[in-house]
């Protein structure tokens, strides 16, 4: 019998006739047409899914897209995405300042009032559930060709023992020697001197306190600048006031003038959904790294200050009860958002990570520091540590491991040097020190990591250059097995994530990722960069396996040392629980994340997990519980309060 071909098969044959057709006069472009679609149907598919996980992007409406700079999860299951100014001058010039709470489980936005720029300022979960937000922006930077009026550091003294001087935005200090009026920028307040009696001659000694003030010329012009040291008077103080306050300032010139940290403090209710203000810090801090310590009183270090300069080792610490800050007794000197994590007996680790500004011979070598007698033990073997800023870290799970990562890396400021290195470290060791761990594919500035609940991270994302620069955005994600020592491929994110970009671990186990700032849109480096606005959600592959275990109804609070028993159906197949403490991540970096093995007992209705009787391991406040199946899938989050 003569063979016929069906219908279908005589459509196809006609169909890929045209496409043949087409292609050779418009071949380039209708290769990249199919393999875009054949892409598309690939990654769709069930079975890919399965093993690579999948990239969603999330349909923010416009009226809630802002310039995420940080994202903290909260104990209500929403998520916290603060901007501020979102790295945009003008928005900083309108006093335009954006926060927005996104609930996941609901898909709903809501705007939050706020009520400082709190671009690029520090935050840490705090033991009642509320995040603490600290620092800020008080003023751009100007690089050195924009800088039109002359400007510097003020220190204005008081010797006045008897009461502290306030001094308003706009006062005038005019030289003595070179009769040239300067004008501050912001208020000041002037502390009383201090007063002491000589133990011998019985003497009243009094010592001046000081301040520091940023100011500027009254008019533009380089004829307006000074070069030397000079005492100044301050306009309009008259008898007692004007013998005892007086300012001093070195150089007033046209340098590059950077960014300027505020004092101010807040703490978001989750509940109440508003910010609340509390005292402000000693320092003022932009670029600070804030850590719960196990007493549950939150560590504040770096940050540039009010007049743009690297905080100088003057670290302090924030009481939840008083809502007050304090110095420490001593000075530690770190660059600007240093990693810093809560360890086994309650020291800090630094990891050598940090973001930004500070200089490359100080403050930069990883270590144990005990905060009580500010005792720093280094940790040796980090390989590349010239190339460790923009490195992300993560505290490898499970916590009572005491194993920490460090992700990728690149040279001090605006180096084109990266890093595609892992170096990790068992602090458990007597004698702990760095060793390289599983290469990433490519030198990598700005690594995303959120830990997962199967005990692998999740790492996506950055560039091979400085915000991204000449095309450098990295299209690739990556799980690393803590056991194994091993990362895996999966599916490419679809958006480039660079500076001002991070990932946020979700309590359904997927992962959101936000942000990126890259310096030019295109590879020649001549258009400027667009924030990225667009937020992406990545499912993990266990979110695609055939079931999941469910975790029922349990305690929302179980003590240190205590026990809880959670109802679940699925009792004989799952095999862990974790306890993941929420995320509060900005600039790469992500102290408060941490996953923690319970033990766990099967009951005839459910599973009864212990949380361990150890402060430092476990801090206060809310924590998500995961328990996973023996193929690693976990169950959606349950909320519990560590009290």
């Amino acid at each position: 019998m003569k063979y016929r071909p069906s219908r279908r098969t005589r459509r196809i044959a006609i169909g890929t006739t045209a496409v043949l057709v087409l292609a050779g006069m418009n071949g380039p472009a209708l290769f990249r047409f199919g393999s875009e679609k054949y892409h598309a149907y690939k990654i769709n598919r069930p079975d890919y899914k399965a093993a690579n996980g999948h990239w969603d992007l999330l349909d923010v409406p416009e009226e809630f897209r802002i310039n995420t700079i940080h994202a903290a999860l909260l104990h209500t299951g929403k998520v916290l995405l603060i901007a501020g100014s979102g790295n945009n001058a003008e928005m900083f010039k309108a006093k335009t300042f954006r926060t927005v709470l996104w609930d996941p489980e609901q898909n709903t936005y809501k705007n939050i009032s706020t009520p400082k720029d709190m671009f690029c300022a520090g935050h840490t979960q705090l033991p009642d559930g509320k995040l603490l937000v600290a620092g800020g922006t008080q003023r751009y930077e100007k690089l050195q060709g924009d800088v039109e009026k002359a400007g510097g550091l003020m220190i204005v003294k008081n010797e006045d023992p008897d009461e502290p001087k306030t001094l308003r935005a706009g006062t005038l200090f005019t030289g003595k020697s070179s009769g040239k009026t300067f004008e501050s920028k912001d208020n000041l307040l002037v502390p009383r001197a201090k007063k002491t009696t000589d133990p011998v001659t019985g003497q009243a000694r009094v010592t001046a306190s000081e301040a520091r003030v940023y100011v500027e010329a009254r008019q533009k012009g380089r004829k307006h600048s000074t070069g030397d040291t000079d005492n100044y008077r301050i306009r309009g103080l008259k008898g007692a006031d004007a013998r005892n306050l007086y300012g001093i300032a070195n150089k007033l010139s046209f340098d590059k003038k950077d960014f300027q940290g505020i004092k101010d403090s807040f703490e978001f209710d989750p509940v109440a959904e508003k910010y609340i203000r509390v005292d402000p810090m000693n320092e003022a801090r932009w670029y600070p790294t804030l850590t719960t310590l196990e007493d549950g009183r939150v560590l504040s270090v770096s940050g540039l200050d009010e007049i743009g300069q690297v905080v100088p080792g003057k670290n302090e610490v924030y009481d939840p009860s008083t809502k007050q800050w304090t110095y420490l007794p001593t000075k530690r000197f770190f660059p600007t958002y240093p990693a810093l994590f809560l360890t086994d007996g309650g020291k800090i680790f630094y990891s050598g990570s940090n973001a930004g500004y500070g200089p490359a011979d100080k403050g930069r070598t990883p270590g144990l520091w005990d905060v009580d007698t500010n005792e720093f033990d280094p940790v040796p073997g980090m390989s590349d540590p010239k190339v460790l800023e923009t490195s992300m870290s993560v505290m490898l799970p499970p916590a009572q491991d005491q194993k920490f990562m460090v992700i990728g890396g690149g040279g001090v400021g605006e180096s084109e040097k990266s890093s595609e290195k892992t170096r990790v470290v068992d602090l458990k060791k007597d004698d702990p020190r760095f060793k390289d761990g599983a290469p990433l594919s490519e030198g990598t500035r700005y690594p995303g990591g959120s830990l997962l609940p199967d005990d692998t991270v999740f790492v996506s994302g950055g560039s091979g250059d400085y915000r991204g620069r000449s095309g450098s955005n990295i299209l690739k994600a990556q799980i690393y097995d803590a056991k194994s020592g091993t990362f895996r491929r999966v599916a490419d994110p679809t958006v480039g994530r660079n500076y001002h970009s991070g990932t946020l671990l979700l309590p359904d186990g997927r992962i959101m990722i936000f942000g990126s700032d890259s310096l030019y849109s295109d590879d020649a480096n001549t258009k400027p960069g667009v924030f990225e606005k667009r937020i992406e959600i990545y499912t993990p592959p266990y979110l695609y396996r055939d079931k999941k275990p469910e975790l029922g109804s349990g305690p929302e609070r179980i003590a240190r040392g205590g026990s809880g028993t959670f109802g679940t159906g699925d009792a004989a197949d799952i095999k862990s629980a974790r306890l993941m403490r929420p995320s509060a991540v900005t600039h790469v970096t992500d102290v408060d994340q941490r996953s923690i093995a319970l033990d766990m007992k099967k009951t005839g209705k459910g599973v009864q997990v212990t949380v361990p009787d150890d402060r430092s391991l476990v801090p206060s406040g809310w924590y998500m519980l995961f328990v996973t199946d023996k193929k690693g899938t976990p169950s959606k989050a349950r909320w519990v309060e560590v009290p």
